[in-house]
């Protein structure tokens, strides 16, 4: 009877998800010492600050996640490291999107603007989270495919 290894899916997941509550640390006390330092409700100068956040928050996850999560796959080759600032740059793309077009949503309401901030990066690091996840696991650090190979071996 063949011995399988157990799968790395929801371990990594699982992995990943503690490293992102160290990264939202560091992204949302970012942008809220921002706010605190230097308060404004221009659009320009929160997508700033909401990308100065995020910024310092890649930077720790591809530190974390190439040390402990992918650590199997993590070459630290320029590749990867290309790639992985690609997908930064998306997962950037998404959350700059979502914290703007839901402070705009929000700015309907009567939410106060420290609330509505919150609300918005909240949404805004949940969704570029998912996003960095898959293209993380399947793009920038993939292993599936030598996986599949040793497995068989």
């Amino acid at each position: 009877m063949a011995h399988h290894k157990p799968k790395r899916g929801p371990l990594q997941f699982l992995q990943f998800g503690v490293i992102g509550f160290a990264n939202a640390g560091i992204d949302i006390g970012t942008l809220n010492l921002l706010l605190i330092l230097f308060h404004t409700d221009d659009r320009m100068m929160l997508l700033l600050y909401n990308t100065i956040a995020y910024t310092l928050a890649i930077v720790n996850s591809y530190y974390w996640n190439a040390s402990i999560t992918f650590k199997r796959s993590a070459k630290g080759n320029n590749r990867q490291r290309i790639l992985f600032i690609v997908q930064g740059l998306i997962s950037l793309g998404v959350s700059n999107l979502v914290f703007l077009g839901v402070n705009e949503l929000l700015q309907l309401t009567s939410v106060p603007n420290w609330l509505r901030y919150n609300i918005a990066k909240g949404m805004a690091m949940f969704l570029s989270f998912l996003a960095s996840f898959f293209m993380i696991k399947y793009f920038v650090f993939k292993d599936f495919g030598k996986r599949f190979i040793n497995e068989k071996n």
